[in-house]
């Protein structure tokens, strides 16, 4: 039995959640185009029986902010999620966008690489939006840069090279026991899957600073077998910001919340009564402690007065979902408040 702690590491875009989801085979990180879309660590689980001459192992894949210089609290403390993702990790991933040319950006990720004591795998990843030809070219220019443990073409799109990614991961930890139990997919509970479903509808929808300057909390989740009611607060810096995130009428609030229900509902196998508030809190992401509040699953539910041991009902980790015959029945409620 083969066991460890995985860190997927790379610049903003090079498909670290991407890869996350497709190796876990459930949707665990949101993804969109925007840079800076993953704000903390987000672990998956990836269980493998022996197959041929692979042995059976637990892959505890863990996801990480985009790596880039830090102008302000939020992005000093995603670099730091970056950081903490590296100790005691039994194996690097490093990610990189093979149709991109080697940058500064590329150079500032190789020099934390080069500080980790631990193997590191290059993965060349969009391999399918480049023509062949210019593969062999980029593996040699990265050979030259760093001694990597593998280099690993693949798409994280399409799958393709992803089977030989895993075998050669498993074949690179150290025999070990399984940390978790064998139908968990990730350690964060469901509260911390939801905000991030809600703010993945901020990043598609709005554009300019919006997106950036926007955080969800989770104020009220309530579950139960057919009905999870849930409270969210969507909170910007400006007053400007928060009347484009309502729009006209409440329309881009109330799309936001109905595209989020629907993938909530889907995560969760019930019918979702959500209701959304939009906040301003001036200057957030300068403040540590809305900061902490923001991407820090365990300080939104510190900030209840609750924990997971009290509520298991409400914050249990993400476990397999099996697929229903029936999708649930659409419920929402979407609104805002000063």
């Amino acid at each position: 039995m083969r066991s460890g702690f995985v860190t997927i590491l790379g610049r903003p875009n090079a498909g670290k959640s991407t890869l996350l989801n497709r190796l876990v085979g459930e949707k665990l990180a949101i993804v969109t185009h925007k840079a800076q879309t993953t704000r903390s660590r987000i672990s998956g689980i990836v269980n493998l029986k022996r197959k041929g001459k692979r042995p059976a192992a637990q892959v505890v894949l863990v996801d990480t902010p985009g790596v880039h210089k830090p102008a302000d609290q939020l992005n000093r403390r995603m670099m730091q999620e970056v950081y903490d993702s590296l100790e005691g990790c039994d194996l690097i991933l490093l990610i990189v966008d093979v149709t991109q040319k080697f940058g500064t950006g590329d150079e500032f990720v190789l020099e934390i690489v080069k500080r980790a004591k631990v193997p590191v795998f290059l993965l060349l990843n969009k391999i399918d939006l480049i023509d062949k030809t210019r593969l062999l070219p980029a593996i040699e220019d990265w050979s030259k840069r760093y001694d990597f443990a593998e280099i690993v073409p693949i798409s994280a799109e399409n799958g393709s090279g992803t089977e030989e990614l895993l075998a050669a991961v498993v074949n690179a930890l150290p025999e070990g026991p399984k940390y978790f139990p064998d139908d968990q997919i990730t350690d964060q509970p469901e509260r911390f899957i939801v905000a991030e479903l809600i703010r993945e509808q901020i990043l598609i929808n709005t554009a300019q600073e919006v997106p950036y300057a926007s955080g969800v909390l989770i104020e009220r989740f309530e579950a139960s077998p057919k009905l999870t009611k849930i409270a969210a607060a969507i909170f910007v810096e400006r007053e400007g910001q928060k009347a484009i995130i309502i729009g006209k009428h409440g329309a881009m609030l109330k799309h936001i919340g109905t595209r989020a229900r629907q993938q909530i509902e889907r995560i969760l196998g019930t019918k979702v009564f959500l209701e959304l508030f939009v906040k301003v809190r001036e200057g957030w992401r300068d403040s540590a402690r809305d900061v902490d509040e923001a991407i820090d699953w365990r300080k939104q539910v510190e900030s209840l007065g609750s924990s997971m041991a009290d509520q298991p009902s409400e914050e249990r980790p993400r476990k397999q979902t099996k697929p229903k015959a029936k999708a649930p029945r659409k419920l929402s409620s979407e609104k805002s408040s000063s």
